[in-house]
């Protein structure tokens, strides 16, 4: 298989900022088993790179990410195949969780069923304005799940539970107001949108952004004392980072901090 016939193409900047493509456009970038598991070896990737600092989640053709494909199901009628099919997404989907580094999904189009699972479960979202967003499974006979795990932690619970049950689509503008996204920009427009949030991102100090992003999904689990307990901790474990302590001067000496940066050219 040729880098242009990879199901999911990845590249990496000198940033440490990496960008995996979901490349199945004919099959609307449908999650098969195929599609999990060349995901899933991109994602194990920039696990093992220690200078990564960002993920863009990208795709190409019209659609972002169509879901499971239901023909492949329907196929398989099989309690083991079936058990082996969501195992296999739900670990991609805690692979995206447990990565140290923000991902970022950028939709250019549909994203449907585990498609829109995938949206929700990236740190964050950028759609252009022709994306749109459904759980439809349940117009199949099938209630999306799995899907409604990431799906409830980013909308509120009626208007989640609205979408589980009827499968219509919401469009962009729709996604914003609800929390499904961060940002909406026209179609021209999509990728200099990423690339804002991405280098606000990398301006920050690598430990920090880690460490945020792990308290953040462990407070939200708890309930709030303990949760003000790991967040305390993990502040005070933060402050005596040296990104941190050079924060702390440059704020009391009114200038910008002066991050170091290591060799590969990303913050410390």
């Amino acid at each position: 298989m040729t880098d242009e016939q990879a199901l999911v193409l990845a590249q990496r900047d000198a940033r440490g900022v990496h960008t995996l493509t979901l490349n199945d456009p004919k099959r609307f970038n449908a999650l098969g088993s195929e599609m999990l598991e060349a995901l899933q070896a991109a994602l194990d990737a920039v696990a093992s790179d220690a200078d990564a600092r960002a993920v863009v989640l990208a795709a190409q053709g019209k659609a972002f990410c169509a879901g499971h494909n239901l023909k492949d199901m329907a196929a398989n009628p099989d309690m083991a195949w079936y058990q082996q099919l969501f195992t296999q997404c739900s670990r991609v989907m805690l692979s995206i969780h447990r990565l140290p580094v923000p991902v970022i999904a950028r939709v250019q189009g549909m994203a449907t069923a585990a498609g829109c699972q995938l949206v929700a479960q990236c740190d964050l979202a950028v759609a252009s304005e022709e994306a749109s967003f459904a759980t439809s499974g349940i117009h199949y006979g099938l209630f999306c799940a799995t899907p409604s795990v990431p799906l409830v932690r980013n909308v509120p619970a009626k208007r989640a539970m609205e979408m589980l049950l009827t499968g219509d689509f919401i469009d962009a503008r729709t996604a914003l107001a609800e929390g499904l996204v961060n940002r909406v920009a026209p179609p021209g427009q999509l990728d200099a949108e990423v690339e804002a949030l991405v280098r606000s991102i990398v301006e920050k100090p690598r430990v920090a952004v880690a460490m945020g992003k792990a308290v953040v999904y462990q407070h939200r689990e708890l309930g709030l004392e303990a949760a003000y307990q790991l967040a305390g901790q993990a502040m005070a474990t933060n402050m005596m980072d040296e990104a941190a302590q050079e924060g702390a001067r440059a704020f009391a000496e009114k200038r910008q901090p002066a991050w170091k940066t290591p060799a590969g050219g990303s913050g410390s």
